[in-house]
């Protein structure tokens, strides 16, 4: 899949890793039509043959992933486009939980909100001592409902509400890796770059119908997420119309200026 350079997701598969990159000039945030098409390329990878392993990874050596685009946050004006909008993270976390392949976060950055949950719904990452992780939906108004149970499943309860409910604070790579998020931390790219590498090339050359049924005994009891994570998708879709929700979301864009 290609798409433009300033916004999107593109793929390729080689010597049966693929290889999938999103980015957004914004940080790296998930607007809908990346998160989009970011689920229908899980479901494409998850059909292809020639496809035995992923990475996951975003553009550029700075944050990985900002979580959502505040631009279509406030353009949210009903409870059904909020549903659609935060269906969008449900889509992605299903369409990575269904994907039979073995997905590997390259994680280079800071994390915030879906970024976070994006991390969690990959089976194993790898990430750059600099990606600090914040859940900071409360601060805006809602909460980390869609995502918060790919984190909660990763993390724990006790980690997951730590972070749900001190969204203002950020927590580094090393304490993201002791709560089982990160697998691995390193302190340059390159380690972290050959650490992806090296495991995606050695499940490469592994049996495809064994990391199949690993992967679906790693996400066994989540049968259910495709109504779950909707329901979820509708709570923030609510909230996010809020007095509270806009002013918040209105102040933190004039910060960014």
């Amino acid at each position: 899949m290609t798409t433009s350079s300033q916004a999107g997701v593109r793929y390729h598969v080689h010597n049966h890793i693929a290889t999938v990159q999103f980015q957004h000039p914004q940080s790296n945030s998930l607007p809908a039509h990346l998160l989009n098409q970011l689920a229908q390329t899980f479901h494409a990878l998850g059909n292809d043959d020639d496809c035995r392993v992923i990475i996951l990874q975003s553009e550029g050596g700075k944050a990985f992933c900002a979580g959502a685009s505040f631009d279509e946050l406030m353009a949210i004006q009903t409870e059904a486009e909020g549903l659609q909008f935060f269906s969008g993270f449900a889509h992605v976390i299903n369409a990575m939980r269904k994907c039979n392949k073995l997905i590997i976060g390259r994680i280079q950055g800071k994390c915030v909100g879906g970024g976070v949950g994006l991390a969690a719904a990959c089976d194993y990452a790898i990430a750059h001592h600099s990606a600090d992780v914040k859940l900071s939906e409360l601060a805006v108004g809602i909460g980390p409902f869609v995502v918060g149970p790919a984190v909660e499943r990763k993390m724990g309860t006790s980690a997951f509400s730590q972070l749900a409910i001190d969204a203002g604070k950020w927590r580094n790579a090393e304490w993201a890796k002791h709560k089982g998020l990160f697998a691995e931390v390193y302190d340059n790219l390159e380690d972290v770059d050959e650490a992806v590498h090296h495991l995606a090339d050695t499940l490469a050359h592994s049996s495809p119908q064994a990391m199949a049924e690993m992967k679906a005994m790693f996400w066994k009891g989540t049968e259910h997420w495709d109504i779950l994570l909707r329901e979820r998708a509708a709570i923030s879709g609510r909230l996010v119309l809020s007095d509270f929700t806009r002013k918040a979301i209105a102040g933190f864009k004039a910060a960014r200026k």
